[in-house]
């Protein structure tokens, strides 16, 4: 077992690509109200997520971007049933795992790891990083069939050098107030790698690091992928990184995906006019490069009360009646490239001639 623990040797399935299913998922919170509140009128219905599907392939950085608030670490803390979903389906590795048992869970969780938004956070404080990583295999001994404390030296220590953390034996003994942010979150990293997971979801990993060390998380990461073949879905909100990271993109507004596609074609290529303004809001290196004007504005309306029709619509720069009263389903328009939108190729062509030079 430990011998086979992180090697580049990690077979790929071809007759099952698919690691994880997402099928028509839905979220919905119910707001608390006081006490004199709840006799005047129900509670609301934040519905977080509503209607999402997506797939992810083995060996495969997928990433789920859009503004704070549309429901993409939800999506995440739903599909490892850190959250109960309201209704929907995942399916891992063929495996409808939507209502499983406790017990069946527990033995699917070392499978389906989470790296979380903020390493200051999500490591305990008071544990050594040797603790910090060796936990997950402390819990789950029995189905990972560790028998000793030198094999669990010897699985941390090769999950620390994957993750760049070497020597393992300077950081082994530190604690956590000893590390820098970006060694922080490596370290959570090979808290998730040590338990051999098949899935892991890194909920913006290094939007709270430092720009300087942003690389090495990152490079941490792709490598999981290119030489682990571990899938990774990759939460953020900054499309640049996005393009250069991950393999394919979903776009999420208000609980729901409206653009998904090959990464550099729906970067490049924009079809949804809300994808079209995150994409015009990318800061340009080159002065002299081209530019795209941002149409869209207003702001984002409240997940209580989601308008009716697109959801888009009180924003869009193109918008007609249709869009106020149907809401557009997700639509396969060429290749891998799916759009949410009626108006898709007129927006498409405006957002084409709105290019221009600062020149």
């Amino acid at each position: 077992m430990t011998e086979a623990l992180l090697t580049e040797e990690t077979p790929v399935s071809s007759s099952d690509n698919v690691i994880l299913s997402i099928v028509d998922l839905k979220k919905v919170f119910i707001a608390k109200l006081g006490f004199f509140a709840s006799l005047r009128r129900s509670p609301n219905r934040i519905r977080a997520v509503d209607g999402v599907s997506f797939e992810i392939r083995r060996g495969e950085i997928f990433g789920l971007a859009g503004e704070s608030g549309c429901g993409k670490t939800t999506v995440a803390r739903t599909a490892l049933r850190l959250v109960e979903p309201t209704s929907g389906q995942i399916i891992f590795k063929g495996k409808d795992v939507t209502h499983v048992s406790r017990n069946e869970e527990a033995r699917l969780r070392p499978k389906m790891q989470i790296v979380f938004q903020d390493p200051y956070e999500s490591i305990n404080s008071r544990f050594s990083v040797f603790d910090v990583v060796a936990e997950g295999i402390r819990i789950n001994k029995g189905l990972l069939d560790v028998r000793s404390d030198a094999q669990i030296s010897d699985m941390v220590e090769k999950a620390m050098n994957v993750v760049q953390l070497i020597p393992p034996s300077q950081f082994m003994p530190r604690f956590p107030h000893e590390l820098s942010g970006g060694q922080r979150q490596r370290v959570a990293i090979a808290r998730a790698l040590i338990l051999q997971p098949e899935l892991i979801i890194m909920d913006e990993p290094v939007s709270m690091l430092d720009v300087s060390i942003r690389a090495e998380v990152l490079n941490v990461m792709i490598k999981l992928s290119q030489e682990f073949g571990i899938s990774i879905l990759f939460i953020t909100h900054d499309l640049a990184l996005a393009k250069h990271v991950t393999d394919r993109l979903a776009i999420m507004y208000l609980g729901k995906i409206v653009e998904m596609g090959q990464s550099a074609e729906l970067i490049d290529n924009p079809l949804h006019p809300y994808a079209q303004a995150l994409i015009a809001a990318i800061p340009v290196p080159d002065p002299d490069g081209r530019k795209v004007k941002v149409f869209a504005g207003g702001e984002v309306p409240s997940a209580i009360s989601i308008p009716p029709g697109c959801r888009f619509h009180t924003r869009c720069p193109y918008v007609k009646e249709l869009c106020k009263t149907a809401e557009p389903e997700l639509r396969l328009i060429s290749g891998e490239h799916y759009v949410a939108c009626h108006y898709y190729e007129e927006a498409s062509a405006a957002y084409k001639n709105s290019r221009y030079s600062s020149n």
